[in-house]
């Protein structure tokens, strides 16, 4: 791998118009290939990004929560298709949507099909993400409701904009899967995976709760002002909660989420720790939504996110617990392969084809920046073409 060429592309991106600072990694199924990181951990100080930097990775969250998910499913104390009101009584409370009457109540009914764990780990539930849909926001502003990232319980009664199985749309649907696992382990989320995931794969940085070391790595969060130039902002996920966020709470390095992805890369097991079996990493890529596709995200938020599609010309599906491509992607990125992202501009990939898996990591609102999204791009268009010509000198 030409590091030099790698580094460049990422050297290239910073600036106080462009991107802050970014950590990014690769590795195939050997071990890892490329670690880089460049610019600064913040705006207001002349600390460097360092490889072992911590961010708020947001929705890259889910990936654990559904892996933490699928070994309850393993061991039978969670089912994919049998009605989860057995397990959460609270989604006897949920009803769908079906607009406001003239006092700007809600109008809400009983949903035809009950919810499930399936419904919940592919986004096919009916929640949705109140900056992303805006019924919600009417819901949620009509029963005061508080916001999902203020970690409070009440944030996940918001009604569902679907009957259950009906349509795709992104939204709270992981947070609920969190509840799930907490139910039936009696176990506190932060514990569950400390004990099963990270403990086992050494994820010594990965945390809903910042340990006082941790925070001397902290990156800042940024968002664009005017004219696209980058200021600091304060930010910080709840360090008491009411609820562990399982769809968008923890903090995170690189090299850490790196291990999840590798794990799931090779089938399930990392350095002899076995964590889920290979035949449910399989099942976890598969499409689960059936003729149903991953639509674009439209914003009804632009301080949080802008408008965005991963791979507008292509018919997008999800697993269990990912968005899935149906074909090889301008990049290089195989057909199969999954990838998720967080809101703050995070982003990883798992080419199971390639055998090839990345993160690239920065810290800036809103999300889907076109900046980051670009050196993403960028990036992983170069392993791939580095990867292509070790295969040609090697004469495969």
């Amino acid at each position: 791998m030409n590091n030099q060429q790698l580094d460049n592309i990422l050297k290239q991106s910073i600036g106080d118009t462009n991107i802050p600072g970014v950590v990014a990694c690769v590795a195939n199924d050997q071990g890892m290939i490329y670690e880089g990181a460049f610019g600064q951990r913040s705006l207001d100080s002349d600390v460097e990004m360092t490889t072992d930097s911590v961010f708020w990775i947001a929705s890259m969250t889910k990936a654990v929560t559904s892996v933490a998910a699928m070994q309850l499913v393993e061991q039978g104390k969670l089912e994919l298709d049998k009605p989860l009101k057995s397990v959460l009584p609270q989604l006897n409370e949920i009803g769908v949507m079906e607009g406001v009457d003239n006092d700007g109540q809600p109008i809400v009914r009983e949903p035809k099909n009950p919810i499930t764990l399936r419904h919940l780990l592919t986004h096919t539930a009916g929640f949705t993400y109140h900056f992303f849909n805006e019924d919600t926001i009417k819901y949620i502003q009509a029963k005061n409701l508080p916001d999902i990232t203020e970690c409070k319980n009440d944030a996940l009664m918001t009604a569902l904009a679907f009957d259950p199985g009906e349509l795709w749309e992104y939204g709270i649907n992981t947070d609920w899967v969190g509840k799930a696992i907490e139910a039936v382990t009696g176990q506190s989320l932060r514990d569950y995976f400390q004990e099963n995931i990270f403990s086992p794969l050494g994820m010594k940085d990965t945390d809903f709760v910042i340990q006082s070391e941790a925070r001397e790595r902290l990156v800042a969060m940024h968002a664009r002002a005017e004219e696209q130039k980058l200021v600091t902002m304060p930010f910080e996920i709840p360090q008491e909660p009411e609820f562990f966020m399982a769809g968008g709470g923890l903090y995170s390095t690189a090299g850490d989420y790196m291990k999840l992805l590798q794990m799931i890369l090779h089938g399930g097991t990392l350095n002899g720790k076995q964590i889920l079996k290979n035949e449910t990493i399989e099942e976890m890529g598969k499409n689960q939504i059936g003729d149903l596709n991953v639509g674009a995200l439209v914003s009804t938020n632009p301080a949080l996110t802008n408008d965005y599609e991963a791979f507008p010309e292509m018919d997008k599906k999800w697993g269990l617990g990912f968005l899935i491509t149906t074909e090889d992607a301008a990049t290089g990125r195989r057909a199969g392969s999954l990838s998720w992202a967080g809101l703050a501009n995070t982003y990883f990939w798992i080419d199971p084809v390639s055998k090839i898996t990345g993160v690239v990591l920065t810290q800036i609102l809103p999300f889907a920046d076109q900046k980051v999204l670009n050196l993403v791009d960028q990036f992983e268009a170069k392993i791939y073409e580095e990867a292509s010509e070790k295969l040609v000198s090697e004469g495969n």
